[in-house]
């Protein structure tokens, strides 16, 4: 019952975030350099993540091939939805949405929500993951649900944006980026009901897949912003967001 009560604590802060975001889109507004700053912040979180605790993680209970293949699937099944579905990422969608009109959104907009409920989905699904291993090994590693809840933020500014852009009022757009976002609950609910009774070696494997994910979305949103707004901020927020969790980690293992 702990468990379950800590795993349900971890998907509703996350999604938390993302409806913040959302709403600060939708009552206060954000300009797209910020947001892109915020992107990228958020892009460095996810790498950091993955690279200081994931991939360390899993590789205790699985092989170098294991691991590789596991991470390459994540990363190849984000690909495959940005590239024939729709952008998997909202926050990497934002600037191409600036180009894009309501008529356009309105026949895009099954294919966006759709892209996006995997991702939120995916979230969950790794929060949960990510719990049940350090839980598992006698430690909480909260650097998965601090990467993920950044993530989150312009993740809500972005989708709350592009909503926004297509005509909604700004009520119905927060409720839209709530019920998209919800698939993060979801994918939490999904993750405790069928990962508690499975072995270590499967509970790494979904984590690592997971990150495979999360190094597409962060490859993908700092290629992205550094060709249209310059290498210099782009980075520094970048660089902020991998520092962040990497002090982070450090400051875990010490406690």
């Amino acid at each position: 019952m702990e468990l379950a009560s800590e795993n349900l604590w971890h998907v509703t802060v996350a999604f938390g975030f993302a409806v913040a975001g959302g709403a600060i889109s939708g009552l206060v507004g954000l300009s797209h350099r910020r947001l892109c700053l915020l992107i990228s912040l958020a892009a460095g979180t996810l790498l950091g993540v993955t690279v200081f605790s994931i991939l360390p993680q899993a590789r205790e209970n699985m092989r170098g091939w294991e691991l590789a293949l596991a991470v390459a699937s994540g990363y190849l099944v984000f690909s495959l939805i940005s590239r024939y579905v729709y952008h998997v990422c909202p926050a990497c969608a934002a600037s191409h949405f600036d180009e894009a009109s309501t008529q356009h959104f309105r026949q895009i907009a099954t294919a966006l929500i759709l892209a996006l409920g995997i991702h939120s989905t995916m979230d969950g699904i790794a929060l949960v993951a990510g719990h049940e291993t350090h839980a598992a090994n006698g430690r909480l590693d909260l650097s998965l649900l601090a990467a993920i809840s950044i993530h989150k933020v312009p993740e809500g500014l972005a989708l709350g944006s592009l909503l926004l852009g297509a005509g909604l009022q700004r009520l119905p757009a927060i409720g839209w980026v709530a019920a998209v976002e919800a698939t993060t609950l979801l994918g939490g609910a999904f993750g405790w009901l069928f990962l508690r009774e499975v072995s270590a070696f499967w509970l790494n494997a979904v984590l690592a897949h997971a990150g495979g994910g999360f190094l597409f979305l962060a490859i993908h949103a700092v290629l992205g912003e550094m060709l249209k707004h310059g290498k210099t901020p782009v980075l520094a927020s970048f660089l902020a967001g991998l520092l962040l969790i990497g002090v982070l980690n450090l400051a875990l293992r010490a406690l």
